[in-house]
């Protein structure tokens, strides 16, 4: 797969590229962890909050909750937000709204994420929440005596973060890794190659130092061919780095000893080695290095990326892993997307024509009357295709919210987040390994709403000839 560019970075410049691990240096079959997910935070929400055991009756529906996805805890709905924070698309329970409800819910406001009332689903972890919190609104509407909306989304968050924090998803997945991660020899590769370009390497990572060490034994260790094993291969090791706030505050490192596991306070320079918390500003202080020649690769948007966008002067790489299903469904949509187009392009004419009569319409005869009808009977007609077509188009993708990075024909928030944020982006960390170490990426020409008109204008000329 491609490296896709939004703006330039220079491979040869950077000195030290640090990694994410979970669903980053170490991708994960997002379908069979996020079920595994959903199965335990039902049990918990059942055994330990006291929800009604008819909830141990819900089956997981991975497709229900995309990445990106937006929870108004307020009315107990997901929506799907494009670029200007516009809703575009809802759902209450497993209900979609209709438009005209969603309108009268929406239609006067941008949503604002800093308000406590929305939260954002932006990472792969998320699908598990947004396919719970759906199902639950739903039982709620279906008259099953579960809390309301807020408290319902803050005992899923909480559910879900004691899986993690506890450990009870990490002992389950450390049993039987080869269920759950997938195994990329290419990763391995891409590490070493880095190592003989004499890059330095680190991983930042919010797991723990014994997962870490698991986790790295099983996917990287069995694939190297020139170190012993992963502690070999990364100069600098950071577990239960807390971020984002790694990047936003000052927290105190510890030294863990890589054999035990046990950790010390520690007030050297940060330079090699394993550690715990910490923060970004002594990191790269002590490290010598300049924020641009750093490059951070991670999958969460706001965690990995837009947190150092905004505190950091670091370089950002980000991992889509679902991008690759979405590039499939716009691979077989292409021939629906391309007639789509040339409607499009006859429409925009037709609308010129109709414009151009209606400012002469101080000027209209009976002939001016009966061209014009023809031309809105034309009008319904391309309408009518085009909306044949759309629903065509649509089922390429996701069947309850389309494509993660559109919401309609608009950018989707999380798409506008990603090309405000990341540098570039891929599907995985390996897909850099088609590229050399000194790698100059280069954004292709934005193309600007003038720029486009000129280039509709040839097409309809080329088109309608």
């Amino acid at each position: 797969m491609s490296v896709f560019v939004n703006r330039t970075l220079n491979l040869r410049k950077i000195k030290l590229i640090g990694f994410d691990m979970d669903y980053t240096l170490v991708p994960y079959y997002t379908r069979e962890f996020e079920e595994l997910t959903h199965t335990l935070a039902l049990k918990r929400l059942v055994e330990i909050y006291g929800y009604p055991e008819t909830l141990l009756s819900q089956k997981f529906d991975f497709e229900r909750a995309i990445v990106g996805l937006v929870v108004d805890k307020r009315n107990g709905n997901l929506l799907q937000l494009n670029r200007y924070n516009k809703v575009k698309s809802s759902y209450h329970g497993l209900n979609e709204i209709p438009f005209r409800e969603q309108n009268n819910l929406y239609s006067n406001i941008a949503v604002d994420l800093s308000d406590k009332d929305f939260q954002s689903l932006d990472t792969s972890f998320a699908i598990a929440y947004g396919v719970l919190f759906s199902q639950l609104v739903q039982l709620k509407e279906d008259g099953v005596p579960v809390p309301d909306y807020r408290q319902l989304d803050s005992d899923i968050m909480n559910t879900i973060d004691e899986l993690h924090k506890y450990g009870f998803l990490k002992s389950i997945l450390k049993k039987d890794f080869g269920k759950y991660v997938i195994n990329d020899p290419k990763t391995a590769m891409l590490l070493e190659r880095y190592k003989d370009y004499g890059k330095k390497l680190m991983i930042i990572t919010n797991s723990d130092y014994e997962y870490t060490r698991e986790l790295l034994d099983f996917a990287i260790n069995p694939h190297l061919k020139k170190h012993a094993n992963w502690r070999e291969v990364f100069d600098l090791v950071i577990t239960l780095a807390d971020k984002p706030r790694f990047f936003e505050r000052d927290n105190r490192f510890l030294k863990v000893d890589p054999d035990s596991g046990l950790m010390s306070n520690y007030t050297g320079p940060i330079q090699e080695g394993i550690y715990q918390g910490g923060s970004y500003k002594r990191l790269q202080d002590d490290m010598g290095l300049e924020g641009q020649e750093i490059l951070y690769i991670g999958d969460h948007i706001y965690g990995d990326v837009v947190s150092i966008k905004k505190q950091c002067a670091w370089r950002t790489a980000l991992v889509l892993g679902n991008l690759e299903d979405e590039m499939a469904g716009l691979r077989k949509s292409h021939n629906v997307q391309c007639e789509i187009d040339n409607l499009m392009i006859k429409k925009a004419s037709l609308e010129r024509k109709i414009n151009q009569m209606d400012i002469l319409r101080h000027k209209r005869t009976p002939k001016h009357y009966k061209t014009i009808d023809s031309y809105f009977r034309e009008m319904d007609q391309l309408n009518a295709k085009i909306s044949e077509l759309i629903v065509q188009y649509k089922i390429y993708f996701n069947p309850y919210w389309g494509e993660i990075l559109r919401a309609g024909s608009e950018e989707s928030l999380y798409a506008e987040q990603v090309e405000e944020y990341a540098c570039i982006y891929m599907t995985r960390v390996s897909d850099l390994y088609d590229y050399s170490s000194r790698t100059y990426f280069r954004p292709g020409k934005r193309i600007m709403p003038h720029e486009l008109a000129v280039k509709k204008e040839l097409d309809e000329d080329i088109l309608l000839k």
